[in-house]
């Protein structure tokens, strides 16, 4: 299999996670490429029609894609239990709105890094930090139970996430309302599997 990938995309990141803590790492080849939504690169399109990633192109060829599908299929290529069965709904939509953060944050990054800089909207900017910081504040008050125990994919998605609020937008403190997010956070991403896929 072949993950194309982009080391700083937090959907990647979530997907490279699985591979480490389902053991199948060694099963993928990174093919990095250089892209962004006005300048898609050629190999993420020929991957996803929709030119995003992450994709994962199988043996036969064809392409799974989408963080979430494809996170959701190499969990059941590994007979792992990522998604448990007993709270499935609440562990898919901790997952969704962990990519809700992500989606929010990236957003923030592209209006600053894409737009010329007299065509950056502060409005949308905030607009976007908004849903992050609401979501954050709800899996902080609504959702520290199923942060607890086995790992999960939730556990992942929300780790992933909040990892990349503060590599691109670091003055945005989400741990001053957030304190036991916070301590759970740090003691998480000292998983080996989230060291080893820590943004530079």
């Amino acid at each position: 299999m072949k993950l194309i990938y982009a080391s700083a995309s937090p959907f990647v990141r979530k997907v490279h996670v699985v591979l480490l803590e389902t053991g199948l790492i060694e099963d993928v080849s990174l093919v990095e490429v250089t892209t962004t939504p006005v300048n898609t690169a050629d190999q993420a399109v020929a991957a996803n029609p929709t030119g995003k990633i992450p994709a994962l192109i199988l043996e036969d060829g064809s392409s799974v894609y989408d963080s979430r599908v494809i996170c959701r299929y190499l969990n059941d290529r590994a007979k792992a239990d990522l998604y448990p069965t007993d709270a499935i709904w609440k562990i898919l939509t901790l997952e969704a709105t962990a990519d809700a953060i992500m989606e929010a944050a990236v957003l923030m990054t592209y209006e600053r890094r894409i737009r010329p800089e007299d065509m950056v909207y502060e409005p949308w900017i905030e607009a976007q930090w908004a849903k992050a910081e609401r979501s954050i504040a709800s899996i902080s008050t609504d959702w520290v139970e199923y942060l607890q125990g086995p790992l999960t994919i939730g556990q992942i998605g929300v780790a992933c996430a909040l990892n990349y609020v503060d590599f691109r937008h670091a003055d945005r403190d989400w741990r001053a309302t957030n304190p036991q997010l916070a301590d759970w956070f740090a003691s998480f991403s000292e998983r080996p599997a989230m060291v080893a896929t820590r943004p530079a």
